[in-house]
């Protein structure tokens, strides 16, 4: 198996030799940056699989960059666990919603850390050619979809719809969102959404999935292969 490349963005470097130690223990690769700057030169130079990335950096929080890492195609899809101290409800809320995979709050274990490294990068697939949510399996390099075995076509961007949300099963995404991660860089309404939402809906019901692309009301959307089907 391909060893796994995480970068760690952390300002305090105790701490970032630390995870690093531990993290090298489990068996993957790891880089070391202390600011945004010297990440975004890291970046360039190799994609990591994963970014290990704290809040609070000398140069520019890590959410502000989290949030320009999301803006950028090269790197909209780089899987994000956040480190900080910040335990609130709203601040974790805050993290999510600004790109974050997953948050991890210090002090933590190194146990409890590679625990969630392993769940994100099975979760969003980037090691793996298959995605997949109860009857949908998608792969991704063959760019083949099929629904309980039987191969469905899908318009570009309805595949990069299904794509994102596969990727991230059971969260809540505000039609801007979905706008900045999918048509990113490019001007489009919000209605425009609603649209290629309805056009993906209407593959999924000839086999029984529609319900699994949720409005969520006063929210936007939300991808659910345990949804009933009573929140469109």
């Amino acid at each position: 198996m391909t060893e796994k490349h995480i970068l760690i963005v952390e300002d305090e470097r105790p701490l970032r030799e630390m995870v690093a130690f531990g993290l090298q223990r489990a068996g993957y690769r790891v880089t070391e940056a202390g600011d945004c700057g010297a990440a975004r030169a890291n970046i360039a130079d190799h994609l990591p699989d994963l970014l290990l990335l704290d809040w609070m950096l000398p140069d520019m929080s890590g959410l502000e960059f989290a949030r320009a890492l999301r803006r950028d195609d090269n790197t909209r899809e780089l899987p994000i666990v956040m480190l900080t101290a910040r335990v609130a409800e709203d601040d974790k809320i805050m993290g999510l919603q600004g790109g974050a995979d997953d948050y991890v709050t210090k002090p933590f274990s190194a146990r409890e850390l590679v625990a969630r490294i392993e769940a994100v990068l099975r979760r969003t697939g980037s090691h793996e050619e298959k995605l997949m949510a109860g009857a949908i399996t998608m792969n991704t390099v063959s760019h083949r979809i099929t629904i309980n075995g039987v191969e469905i076509v899908l318009g570009p961007t309805e595949y990069r719809l299904l794509k994102f949300f596969l990727m991230h099963p059971e969260r809540v995404f505000s039609r801007s969102q979905v706008l900045d991660r999918i048509w990113s860089g490019v001007y489009v309404e919000e209605r425009t959404v609603d649209v290629h939402i309805r056009r993906l809906r209407r593959v999924l019901e000839e086999h029984g999935c529609a319900h699994y692309v949720e409005t969520v009301r006063g929210a936007g959307y939300r991808f659910s292969s345990h949804a009933t089907g009573n929140s469109r």
